[in-house]
């Protein structure tokens, strides 16, 4: 983990650079440390990363069409580029317990695999998992090859393979693969990466908490739109609570409805963040009309995400000891055993893709 002064250099992702400062001791993943060091040199290979050339381009024309934070707002669902946001919008999106919508995770990338398949599906499975799969090496390729992306790749292309052979995972036997995968490969994930713990966790949530809960309360009729995001989304919030309480000492309170009223409209911002992007290629004079319905609902969503961050007592701080974290885990568990038991769902029924 190194820093360096922010005038020094327009640093990319696959710089390499030559540093010097004082090594320090590590944290969480990192090997060590290293802060206020001098930036030497900086080397960048040609043609360098062409998946970050492509997407910082496409996020330059995504900017002529739609203004900021808006357009910001629109690249972090589409290209999971968070750097860009505004201060006080990402503090914002924090105390709305909104922050996983605009950085690259599971949930656009599942956005994305759902559609290929919806999309292409009654042409053939053949087309809709080569689709999916496309679209899953481009997003990855694009976000960078972050712990919490390298285990939502696995699971979507799992999962998507399985739908293509007409099987299904259970998802308990999905993440415990996909976790032995990614700590074979840095054993330092499962105990010193946080994001990579909350992703899994939230991932659980959805897979597993959701799905019971939404048997509990429905039987085998499939709840509607909202009451589906509003399952997943308070099932992946208890998954995650009990490690962000130990981690940060806060919760947010406004983040089941935070997430109720913008959670549905993602799929249609990035879609007309992406029209709007492509229509700055094809007709760059008449970008800003293109790009006015992005503008108009990726607007109104940072209006609604300020105003959930101001509501007095959308955020809660609290002192959480890692026992507590084991007793809730305990309690979730007891909770779900017990709801499996009353409705003998199977959670092979659980899919991402579907």
């Amino acid at each position: 983990w190194v820093t360096v002064a922010a005038d020094q250099a327009a640093l990319r992702r696959s710089d390499i650079m030559t540093i010097d400062g004082l090594l320090q001791p590590a944290f969480g993943s990192f090997s060590a440390s290293m802060t206020g060091a001098t930036l030497i040199k900086v080397e960048r290979e040609q043609p360098g990363d062409v998946a970050l050339m492509v997407r910082d381009d496409f996020a330059d024309h995504v900017r002529k069409a739609v203004d900021e934070p808006a357009a910001s707002l629109g690249i972090g669902y589409l290209l999971g580029q968070k750097s860009a946001l505004p201060p006080e919008l990402v503090e914002a999106l924090t105390v709305a317990g909104l922050t996983h919508i605009v950085v690259a995770s599971g949930y656009n990338l599942t956005i994305l695999v759902r559609l290929a398949r919806r999309a292409f599906a009654r042409v053939s499975k053949y087309l809709a998992t080569l689709s999916g799969g496309v679209l899953i090496v481009g997003f990855i390729a694009m976000t960078g090859a972050s712990p919490s992306m390298v285990r939502a790749g696995l699971v979507a292309s799992l999962s998507m393979l399985a739908w293509y052979y007409g099987r299904k995972f259970h998802p308990v036997t999905l993440l415990a693969l996909v976790a032995a995968a990614t700590v074979l490969v840095n054993p330092s994930y499962a105990w010193g990466n946080l994001g990579w713990e909350l992703s899994f966790a939230a991932f659980a949530g959805v897979m597993i908490v959701a799905p019971l809960l939404q048997a509990y309360f429905y039987g085998n009729e499939k709840p509607r739109l909202v009451p589906q995001i509003l399952g997943e989304t308070v099932s992946a919030q208890l998954a995650t609570a009990p490690i962000i309480l130990v981690a940060f000492g806060q919760f947010s309170n406004i983040a089941i409805l935070s997430n109720l009223i913008i959670l549905p409209f993602i799929p249609f911002a990035m879609l007309l963040t992406f029209v709007a992007g492509l229509g700055s290629y094809v007709l760059p004079i008449a970008a800003p009309i293109i790009g006015w319905p992005a503008e108009f609902i990726l607007g109104t969503m940072v209006g609604i995400v300020e105003w959930c961050a101001s509501v007095p007592w959308a955020q809660s701080k609290v002192v959480f000891p890692w026992w507590g974290a084991v007793v809730l885990y305990g309690l979730i568990v007891a909770a779900c055993l017990y709801m499996k038991w009353r409705t003998r769902y199977r959670l092979y029924e659980a899919s991402i893709v579907e």
